[in-house]
């Protein structure tokens, strides 16, 4: 594997986190009493709880994208 074949597929790797990322965001907040019933049917969890454990995976979700993708993308693209 080239260098350019790993900042390419670091590159694309971070652009469709950040897709899914921003479309999970769209749904929860945007469809906020929708996604918390669902989920709360699901899962058996309470609606008042589901509020921090969505901060709490937004969260993770985001220190994951910059640790697993961004960081590897720019030391590849600035070496």
């Amino acid at each position: 594997m080239t260098q350019a074949t790993l900042t390419a597929f670091f590159g694309w790797m971070a652009v469709i986190h950040i897709g899914v990322l921003l479309f999970a965001t769209v749904m929860i907040y945007g469809l906020r009493g929708w996604v918390t019933d669902v989920h709360a049917r699901i899962t058996g969890v309470e609606k008042d709880t589901l509020a921090p454990l969505y901060f709490q995976w937004f969260g993770t979700y985001k220190l994951l994208i910059f640790v697993f993708a961004l960081v590897p993308w720019l030391a590849l693209t600035i070496m």
